[in-house]
């Protein structure tokens, strides 16, 4: 059953007044029964409200009027599927005694049911006169009733361009929303937190008391902290919104110098922590390297987040024959085999120890930046041998 509010009733009265062969079909009603009035209406189990209609005895109703439903025949035609038909009410044996003969006034009347393709009740196609007319004929309610399909079948065709059209006008304001997002992400934020960081990293290089520069110190870590969260958030809304995180391939990348570069700095960011660092990759790796360099910083923290403080991380890079494999290995609490598929799902984070740091959506876009590169990335954890997370990248297209 169609719903009643407000827009979905004006979008029905729309729908009907685009179908061009709606005026054609009823002035044809009105010629071949003598009947004066003829129309579309919608009915539901609530209302009745007018569609389109050819009105010659000057009844007074226009699309978007509407009608007392119990006042009206075309309930009945609604509730028994089928047609209700009058020659000559007050004559009628069913009908002389009927409310709805005596408030309109009418002696002819037929109503037949408009069912749209997928067996939902749209309403009425209907005609009613004052006078007697000869219409309980079955070439006249043939002709009502063939009528009445076809404007099934138009508006199903109409109602499903607007749907498409509705569709399109959401996905056009899905991408505006989308584009000021992303906007406001990486520029209306970055712009107050780049003050910040720059204070800050002043206040650190010229503050001479202790106490001052731990706290400039502690102000620097968490800007950066706030810096990759919004690229995190960048990247989440760039996949999910806009089919996929965008590289820039490098057919050649020499990655060595480029991933020691970025453990230096988690080294320098964890002092206390200790790391075993094996990056050797023989030749040139076709990639994005500030992608590899996000995806090495990316699984690094984790480790560095999850694992035990007490032992090292482990990072090796290297390539074989056809593939260039990066793996970030910890010792620690392991992910239980039942919800490692989940890890890589955004807005997941391991409900393992205490430590609830950032958005869930680091190993999310690691797997988005590894299947950009047309490359897998996988994790096996046990007590006994640890956690390592792999990503394999392929040296060559279609390898």
């Amino acid at each position: 059953m169609p719903s009643e509010s407000p827009e979905e009733i004006a979008r029905d009265i729309s729908a009907v007044a685009h179908l061009a062969a709606v005026p054609i079909l009823l002035e044809v009603l009105c010629e071949t029964t003598g009947m004066g009035f003829s129309a579309v209406a919608r009915v539901t189990d609530q209302s009745w409200t007018l569609c389109a209609v050819n009105d010659l005895i000057n009844f007074g109703l226009r699309p978007g009027g509407q009608l007392e439903l119990e006042t009206t025949l075309c309930i009945e035609a609604k509730r028994s599927r089928s047609a209700v038909v009058i020659d000559h009410a007050s004559q009628d044996p069913r009908y002389r005694n009927h409310h709805t003969p005596r408030i309109y006034k009418i002696e002819s009347y037929v109503s037949v049911p408009i069912v749209l393709g997928d067996g939902r009740y749209f309403g009425n196609l209907c005609a009613i006169d004052p006078r007697p007319a000869k219409v309980m004929d079955p070439k006249i309610i043939g002709m009502f009733q063939r009528f009445a399909s076809l404007i099934g079948l138009q508006l199903d065709s109409e109602l499903k361009h607007e749907q498409s059209e509705s569709a399109l006008r959401d996905a056009r304001a899905a991408n505006e929303l989308r584009e000021q997002f992303i906007a406001i992400l990486g520029h209306d934020l970055r712009n107050p937190l780049q003050a910040v960081t720059m204070t800050s990293a002043l206040l650190e290089a010229r503050a001479v008391d202790p106490a001052t520069k731990e706290l400039a110190t502690r102000i620097s870590t968490n800007a950066r902290r706030m810096s990759r969260l919004i690229d995190d958030i960048l990247d989440f809304a760039r996949a999910k919104l806009g089919g996929g995180i965008g590289v820039s391939i490098d057919e050649g990348a020499q990655v060595n110098a480029a991933l020691i570069e970025v453990v230096r700095e988690l080294q320098d960011g964890h002092p206390d922590r200790a790391f075993v660092v094996d990056i050797r990759a023989r030749c040139a790796v076709r990639c994005d390297i500030s992608r590899i360099q996000q995806l090495t910083s990316n699984l690094v923290g984790n480790a560095l987040t999850h694992g035990d403080p007490a032992r090292p991380v482990e990072v090796s890079a290297h390539t074989d024959a056809n593939e260039f494999v990066l793996s970030v290995f910890n010792e620690g609490e392991p992910i239980p085999e039942a919800i490692q598929a989940k890890i890589f799902e955004p807005f997941w984070r391991r409900a393992i120890g205490s430590n609830r740091e950032g958005l869930g959506l680091g190993l999310s876009i690691c797997a988005q930046i590894v299947r950009a590169h047309s490359g897998t990335l996988s994790v096996t954890s046990t007590k006994e041998s640890g956690t390592t997370f792999t990503a394999r990248l392929p040296l060559r297209t279609g390898s």
